[in-house]
């Protein structure tokens, strides 16, 4: 596939590449894409999973925010696939800058990889709204309705909930690294979710790679689009 070998060349050539990911990348190691709605949610829930996994929401029903966390949103037993390994292994080479992730699950660093720049945060960290403290996520799985602290201050994952805004640092190191990079790899992603899909506008060079099933609102400005499934085209690079 010649889009395959156009890729492998530039990052062959490439000591400075930053990938850019969504859910794509997750849904391979089996984590559900919680944005496509089937109907297990409408037999277990009264609301969409956006609804549900808002900041008012949280506020109001924190208990059946709580149920629908821990029944869809913690995929503990998932495990790297292809393109979080390869990524890995192209920063160990020197290859790769960066990793910017819209996704939640820590399989990155699971991987390997040690810049990772988690725009929407991560399930594996929790911390208690009253006094700070951080909490495992094996905490929140073991616990019963809303988990509290020892000091009774209720706890919070540290995931960015629909209304709530980005973490300004994280979103800033994303727009450097993408703006210094000479290779942009975007995958797994269908560029439809802002702020985070108009960080691909800060982006200098010529080498805008798109990898992704279907076709993305931004394909027209891609220097290159190869269409499959991430874990495959990446398994197929150096």
């Amino acid at each position: 596939m010649e889009q395959v070998e156009q890729l492998r060349k530039w990052v062959k050539e490439s000591n400075n590449i930053v990938f850019f990911g969504g859910a794509g990348v997750s849904t391979e190691s089996g984590i559900p894409d919680f944005r496509s709605v089937d109907g297990l949610y409408h037999q277990q829930y009264d609301y969409p999973p956006e609804t549900i996994l808002s900041h008012t929401f949280y506020r109001q029903k924190p208990e059946e925010f709580y149920r629908f966390y821990r029944a869809k949103m913690l995929c503990l037993d998932a495990k790297p696939n292809a393109a979080h390994l390869k990524l890995a292994q192209w920063e160990q080479e020197g290859k790769l800058k960066a990793v910017i992730t819209q996704n939640i699950d820590g399989l990155h660093q699971a991987a390997g990889s040690k810049t990772v720049l988690e725009l929407h945060g991560s399930v594996l960290r929790n911390y208690c709204e009253k006094c700070g403290k951080f909490h495992d996520v094996n905490e929140i799985v073991n616990s019963q309705g809303v988990p509290v602290c020892e000091c009774g201050g209720s706890i919070k994952p540290d995931v960015v909930l629909y209304e709530e805004g980005l973490d300004q640092k994280t979103l800033s190191d994303a727009v450097r690294y993408i703006s210094e990079a000479d290779v942009l790899i975007v995958g797994g992603t269908s560029l439809a979710v802002y702020p985070a899909a108009g960080l691909l506008d800060y982006y200098n060079g010529s080498k805008l790679v798109l990898v992704n099933k279907t076709p993305t609102p931004r394909d027209s400005v891609a220097n290159l689009i190869v269409q499959g499934s991430i874990g495959e085209i990446f398994s197929q690079l150096d």
